[in-house]
């Protein structure tokens, strides 16, 4: 007598999740494949880019891109390798840009953490308007404000320096306010009125009691700011056209307009690519799980 065969329950997926995870996996190749064809590219010889462009991988996969784009290579050499020979001086371009992104998101973090507490336990006159005024500048687009403040950096005298590039963010910005706002919001007052019983003031609390507390969500809204940072391009390339403060970003639209051919120097352009992306990729990878965690205890979804 044959016996019965049934699936185990555990092995059947519902319709709308097998759809889901369908629709997530799509949506995460059309993302990713962009970034892998760029390293394709980059790993593909020049005088072979227009040819062997059909595989999913070079048949001859070389690294004399990534070596002329940093400098370890000569202009004969670059030549050689099919290039246009356009130079780029990566260690210097990444040094600015680790000053940017570092005086950015560490002034802004440590700044708007005090804003952001003042705005959720403070009490003081015009403080909801206050909040009201930040709410709403999330709606300004920055290019409304990216000419106001490039006059006052000109008349500043601040043009061509590190100052003049980090002051528009160094104090805060309207998200980073209302994010951790909405952090401290979650605290239990409790806590708080703990510590005034013990005898500590206001920045006793905030400095010993909610910042160790927060150390998930204030590193988060460091690492976005740093990411902001570090892939901000206009803003910089005005007010630091200067090799001594360009940072990678504008570095690389040098690069590519100092290509002495009618075509850009793709394969290079490339290599110089995936080493800016390279950095705020593996801190997205190891650190992307405690971003997700610290924005869910801001409410925020």
């Amino acid at each position: 007598m044959p016996r019965n065969r049934t699936r185990h329950p555990a092995l059947r997926l519902p319709a709308g999740r097998t759809l889901a995870w369908t629709a997530l996996i799509v949506a995460l190749v059309v993302t990713v494949f962009p970034f892998y064809w760029m390293l394709r590219t980059a790993l593909t010889p020049a005088h072979q880019l227009l040819t062997d462009n059909t595989g999913l991988w070079p048949r001859h996969p070389t690294l004399i891109n990534f070596r002329r784009v940093i400098g370890l290579t000569t202009l004969a050499q670059n030549q050689a390798a099919g290039g246009s020979g356009a130079q780029l001086d990566f260690l210097l371009y990444l040094r600015n840009s680790l000053i940017y992104c570092t005086l950015i998101a560490t002034a802004q973090t440590f700044f708007c953490a005090m804003a952001g507490y003042a705005l959720a336990r403070l009490r003081f006159r015009g403080r909801d308007l206050l909040f009201s005024v930040f709410v709403l500048s999330l709606m300004v687009p920055p290019i409304f404000t990216l000419l106001p403040n490039f006059a006052l950096m000109k008349d500043l005298g601040w043009l061509g320096s590190f100052a003049g590039m980090v002051a528009p963010t160094f104090l805060m910005t309207p998200f980073a306010v209302f994010f951790l706002r909405q952090f401290f919001l979650s605290i239990p007052r409790e806590i708080e009125e703990a510590a005034t019983i013990d005898g500590a003031g206001k920045w006793t609390q905030f400095w010993r009691v909610i910042v160790p507390m927060s150390r998930g969500p204030l590193f988060t809204i460091g690492l976005i700011t740093a990411v902001w940072a570090w892939k901000d391009y206009l803003w910089p390339l005005l007010v630091g056209p200067d090799p001594g403060t360009r940072v990678l970003t504008a570095g690389l639209g040098i690069f590519l307009q100092q290509s002495p051919n009618t075509a850009p120097d793709w394969t290079g352009l490339m290599a110089g690519s995936v080493l800016t992306v390279a950095p705020v990729a593996l801190l997205l990878i190891f650190f992307g799980k405690r971003l997700v965690e610290s924005m869910s205890f801001t409410g925020i979804k």
